[in-house]
């Protein structure tokens, strides 16, 4: 089974702001609830490893994926795509502004390799999301 969730946001603030968190690896993985540790992993920035903790039986501590960013069209749009034994997970914001007014559209798509990880997702995707909403509000210095 697979899981697909998308979500816009929209911020008074300039595109290249919004860019400048949603492109950065790292500010990504800051927001997400599950990601216990983070390393970028080239000089670039554009791979990570994230260590996730997954509740799910059978799975232990923490899985390490593999991320990379597939696809980047600065200010417009960043794909990335993580790979580990658990799941396989791929993230597209795309950004589009009328100059004072910036909306991100955010689309997730979780295939679990192993038992579980799909619900998990399904369960937990909107509070993730709610939190990369929050964590990029607060870097732009918006109000929730």
């Amino acid at each position: 089974m697979t899981v697909r969730v998308e979500r816009t946001f929209t911020f008074d603030a300039p595109a290249e702001q919004v860019w400048e968190f949603i492109a950065d690896p790292a500010k990504r993985a800051e927001a997400i609830s599950v990601v216990e540790s983070y390393e970028i992993t080239d000089e670039a920035g554009h791979e990570a490893t994230w260590h996730v903790s997954l509740p799910i039986p059978g799975i232990g501590a923490t899985v390490p994926i593999e991320t990379e960013d597939v696809e980047r069209d600065p200010p417009n749009r960043v794909e990335f795509v993580g790979k580990s034994r658990a799941l396989r997970v791929t993230g597209t914001h795309t950004i589009e502004s009328d100059g004072g007014t910036t909306t991100l559209h955010n689309e997730f798509v979780v295939d679990g390799r192993l038992p579980g990880v799909e619900r998990f997702f399904e369960k937990n995707f909107e509070t993730e999301l709610d939190n990369l909403e929050a964590a990029l509000r607060e870097e732009l210095g918006l109000k929730a």
